[in-house]
């Protein structure tokens, strides 16, 4: 089972993953960008370099989920994966980075990336602004937070365009709710995914 967590920066998701860790421990957690050697080169790159194009960026990204799919999704297929980011987090991103980027397109060399394989369960963390607010506070803000409230909430809509395109079925999860309340509504959607007594 393929596990993709979305949603901008401060909504919650990555608190969520370490503690599935201790839940799920025969589980494969990765993440994008940054899943693998390349990929934590990357991250370091696109959160702390000077990629000023934002064509680069899209395509340093594009390399990143490429090599992730081939090392991590593709040879666990089997096994049961939970993936801080994906594909959605790409297109979105790019989508509010570049305005000349066409959908269609942006879809297509994600797709190729990944070799078109979606989630079987997606889960997509929604804030909004005085929430985002409250968590950058007093947080050292890498290139990406540092765009701003408004940039991150484009993105947060644009993914929820991306996941409706693509007829993609997912969980929404309000990230102003208890983390104790957000976890038990995760597992519950494992454990049924599964065939399991939530």
């Amino acid at each position: 089972m393929y596990v993709i967590f979305e949603g901008v920066d401060t909504s919650g998701k990555s608190t969520q993953i370490d503690i599935l860790k201790g839940l799920f421990k025969d589980a494969i957690f990765t993440k994008e960008p940054g899943g693998t050697k390349l990929g934590a080169d990357i991250r370091k790159l696109l959160l702390e370099g000077e990629v000023s194009s934002k064509t680069a960026e899209l395509f340093l990204f594009l390399s990143d989920r490429a090599e992730h799919y081939h090392r991590i999704i593709k040879p666990n297929k089997d096994k049961l994966i939970f993936s801080d980011r994906g594909f959605i987090s790409g297109i979105a991103y790019a989508m509010t980075n570049g305005k000349d980027f066409d959908l269609d397109t942006l879809i297509e060399l994600n797709m190729m990336a990944i070799e078109s394989t979606l989630p079987d369960k997606l889960f997509l963390f929604v804030t909004n602004e005085n929430l985002i607010k409250e968590r950058l506070k007093g947080k050292d803000k890498d290139n990406i937070e540092n765009r701003g409230i408004k940039y991150l909430l484009e993105v947060q809509d644009n993914m929820k365009k991306v996941i409706s395109l693509l007829g993609i079925k997912y969980v929404e999860i309000d990230s102003s709710m208890s983390i104790d309340d957000i976890g038990k509504i995760i597992v519950k959607e494992i454990k049924n995914h599964n065939g399991d007594k939530a």
